[in-house]
């Protein structure tokens, strides 16, 4: 379960600490906005980085209002290979300075695409804080989640109906990770009304899941965007992500 939201104060926002590789969401502090930069095309890890540190330096933006991130993997992981490419991942934000003494304060999402996967792990998006006068409406980020608790000795141990497929098993997938994504909107003092943007990631078929799990509670109120992509992570097959962001480009 995560803690409390932390501050933090040269990024402009405030997040939610979870595991060493992301935080479970973030949210835009007073006097500042969030804006999601989508690239054209994914952009191999390294360049990715490289070329969101051109463009904060561009704007005349900290590192640390680097903030969230889309990754678009070729296929999903095993638990080994994940935790060697977090690692990857996460000292970038070290040498940044952003990520300290083990504590990431940056939100993410990482999926495998069904359809024209990348050749290697790359950068689909990004968001960045941005000063910002009207902010009526607070910004965030919530972090990619599927099926399974985070933080544990492995996610096969936790996983909500492991290698069950079926329009049941596949319920309870949903409705724990709506649960996941409900208590940590709660844990930036937002809740699904304030959501501008919901997605689902999966390649298996929702059916009457989607009406019945999604737009009946009320977690979609206008629409759900559904990516035909797999988690991360083998045999975890459900994972959402949810924002309300002011701006959203394209570079």
């Amino acid at each position: 379960m995560s803690s409390p939201a932390s501050q933090f104060d040269e990024g402009g926002y405030r997040y939610l600490p979870s595991v060493f590789q992301y935080s479970a969401g973030v949210a835009a502090l007073p006097g500042f906005a969030i804006e999601r930069v989508r690239f054209a095309d994914p952009l191999p890890l390294e360049a990715g980085f490289d070329a969101i540190e051109a463009l904060l330096a561009a704007r005349g933006r900290p590192l640390a209002a680097f903030c969230a991130c889309e990754l678009r993997s070729p296929e999903p992981f095993s638990e080994a290979g994940f935790l060697d490419f977090n690692r990857r991942y996460a000292s970038r934000l070290e040498r940044w300075g952003v990520m300290r003494d083990g504590v990431n304060p940056v939100a993410r999402t990482n999926v495998c695409p069904l359809f024209d996967p990348p050749d290697e792990p790359s950068i689909h998006a990004f968001c960045l804080t941005i000063p910002a006068t009207d902010t009526r409406h607070a910004d965030f980020v919530i972090a990619g989640g599927g099926e399974a608790k985070e933080g544990g000795a492995s996610y096969r141990e936790s996983i909500v109906r492991l290698r069950d497929p079926s329009t049941e098993g596949l319920r309870a997938k949903v409705r724990y990770v709506v649960g996941e994504m409900a208590r940590r909107l709660a844990g930036l003092g937002h809740g699904w009304r304030d959501a501008t943007s919901v997605q689902a990631y999966t390649v298996r078929d929702l059916g009457p899941l989607v009406r019945e799990e999604l737009f009946a509670p009320g977690v979609a109120r206008d629409a759900v965007a559904w990516h035909l992509c797999r988690p991360p992570v083998v045999d975890i097959e459900f994972e959402m992500d949810v924002r309300a962001c002011a701006i959203e480009s394209r570079a």
